[in-house]
């Protein structure tokens, strides 16, 4: 038998107003009314709609997160880091996977907003003004995680230039000076907009007085097969090639795979370092080098920022965190 909340006030004796007030924690009954309610509560096995909750305390405890790919193993950790403060809140999380697909995109934003979600978290996923649009006109407290937006929405990130270029400087301070970089699909960033991994590479060949050209620079995807493809280019275009950049770990792990089926030995023949820092690093062979980004510290300030932001109603400071290599056995020196 299901139980109602009028069930619960019959049975202890109260109105339906002071069992909602105890369920909602808000005062104005006494501490043995509130036992006897709890204890009701307890005996019945009744369980309150959080729609029913939300209407009066106008919260569902319930957060968004938007996120491009669920088989990357960046966006496993950015769930980990959202889903651990928001289960420490009392917040339950709905995922939903875009494709990067912007129809695709905002009919998840609509459906958020119908949910009756109290805030929103938009991981790696390129902000564009429709999404911008509307968010704005329902209202939802929102952060960007890993992600810029030219809109003034508070972001959490790392400095993506910064660290492709400490990248690179690192494998130039290896004595590495033929190197190239497999990176992703450019297409997919807004038209106009710079590419900071990107450009960090370019910047630090520069500054090192190390001759480039558009052949030293692979576009592909972000996936495994995408580095195994992206290898067997640059190998062609780059005569002498020692040293590669990867724009992400996944990219870097295909590039591992492809190597070694080419006979290519990494990292005696071909140094690899990669960008993010995945668990996968430790264990792929041989362990890969990478610029750690933080993600995991990442995702709890972009979810504990957006908490701050529903409980303060007030938009909160962005906020870029530090980088470093972390260095295992792909890279070596000349």
């Amino acid at each position: 038998m299901t139980y109602t909340i009028m069930d619960v006030a019959k049975r202890a004796n109260v109105s339906k107003a002071t069992v909602s007030r105890v369920l909602n924690d808000q005062g104005g009954y006494s501490e043995k009314t509130k036992r006897k309610v709890l204890e009701v509560i307890q005996e019945l096995g009744y369980h309150p709609s959080a729609i029913a909750r939300g209407l009066t305390n106008k919260r569902t405890h319930t957060i968004g997160v938007l996120v491009p790919n669920l088989t990357s193993s960046l966006v496993t950790e950015f769930l980990n880091g959202i889903e651990a403060v928001a289960h420490k809140l009392g917040s339950s999380v709905i995922v939903c996977h875009t494709e990067s697909h912007g129809i695709k995109t905002m009919m998840y934003l609509q459906l958020l907003h119908e949910k009756r979600i109290d805030g929103l978290i938009l991981a790696g996923t390129i902000f564009r003004e429709e999404y911008y649009d509307y968010i704005q006109r329902v209202g939802i407290p929102t952060v960007l995680l890993s992600t810029y937006s030219e809109y003034p929405v508070p972001h959490v990130t790392a400095d993506d230039h910064d660290a492709a270029y400490t990248a690179t400087k690192y494998l130039i301070q290896k004595g590495h000076k033929k190197i190239g970089m497999i990176s992703g699909n450019k297409e997919e960033w807004i038209a106009g907009s710079r590419l900071p991994r990107i450009e960090g590479f370019k910047d630090a060949l520069s500054d090192h007085k190390i001759a480039f050209n558009e052949n030293h620079i692979v576009y592909g995807g972000f996936s495994f097969d995408d580095g195994a493809t992206g290898l067997k280019h640059l190998i062609r275009q780059v005569p002498g090639l020692t040293a590669i950049f990867t724009e992400n770990d996944e990219i870097g792990i295909g590039v591992l795979s492809a190597a070694y089926h080419l006979g290519i030995k990494v990292p005696k023949d071909i140094s690899v370092i990669g960008m993010d820092n995945i668990n996968l690093c430790k264990v792929v062979t041989p362990p890969l080098t990478s610029v750690s980004l933080s993600h995991s510290e990442m995702a709890e300030k972009a979810a504990n920022m957006m908490f701050e932001m529903i409980e303060s109603n007030k938009v909160v400071t962005s906020c870029i965190l530090p980088h470093e290599v972390v260095e295992r056995q792909s890279v070596r020196t000349l």
